[in-house]
């Protein structure tokens, strides 16, 4: 995982994974390459550190889990109306992952922007 080319470049280290995968280490030291203007770590670069390893561990150890994604014609045309009309939305949709058993495991929600297009 460390020769990953987004963590490699970034200077990003898995140190430990333990063999049950419920539990790893993870570093990034400061270099000049993950820096931004006030010398602190970058956020991107914090956020790619930390992004994929609770879906990794859930993948182990929970073997299938799986998500539904539907949206209602009516809430299309709520979404088109309310952007005609203020030229930006910003709804926040939410679902539900579930394991093999149909058990709910994680709820995610997810804020999208939503404008009308410019032709201009």
């Amino acid at each position: 995982m460390s020769l990953w080319p987004p963590y490699f470049g970034s200077g990003i280290r898995v140190k430990n994974i333990s063999s049950d995968l419920r539990s790893l280490d993870v570093e990034m030291k400061l270099r000049f390459w993950n820096r931004n203007y006030v010398g602190s770590h970058f956020g991107g670069s914090l956020y790619s550190m930390v992004d994929p390893f609770f879906m990794l561990m859930l993948i182990e150890n929970l073997g299938r889990v799986h998500a539904r994604f539907e949206l209602s014609g009516e809430q299309i045309e709520e979404l088109r109306t309310q952007a005609d009309a203020q030229f930006k939305v910003e709804p926040v949709f939410s679902v539900q992952v579930l394991d093999e058993a149909g058990e709910v495991v994680a709820e995610v929600e997810k804020t999208l922007y939503v404008r009308k297009r410019d032709h201009g």
